[in-house]
């Protein structure tokens, strides 16, 4: 259904996507539907990155990761919409997550 990326949308168009993505993601879930439901859950978690500035989030400082209280992410570097870097106290691999899910 979606032929535009992501990076090409508008505001509008991204907020449509997610309530789209939101409302299948809430079928899935009904109809125990748990892969795509993950699925769907990482797409709105992408797109929603979409609307934020990734030059709101700087190198070097420290992000709560939304939805798993108590874990923090400390970002090497931005590429795009993704933060690079890894989780304080975890075996400290490398890992990109989408700006969305990142709270100071």
């Amino acid at each position: 259904m979606q032929d535009k990326r992501y990076s090409d949308m508008s505001e509008l168009e991204l907020k449509q996507e997610i309530g789209s993505l939101q409302e299948k993601a809430r079928k899935a879930e009904q109809m125990g539907m748990v892969n795509e439901f993950a699925v769907l859950e990482r797409k709105i978690l992408l797109a929603k990155s979409y609307l934020l500035n990734p030059e709101d989030f700087k190198a070097g400082e420290v992000y709560e990761i939304e939805g798993d209280p108590g874990t923090y992410f400390k970002i090497d570097y931005m590429n795009g919409v993704f933060a690079w870097g890894f989780r304080l106290g975890a075996n400290m691999k490398e890992e990109a997550l989408p700006i969305s899910i990142l709270k100071k």
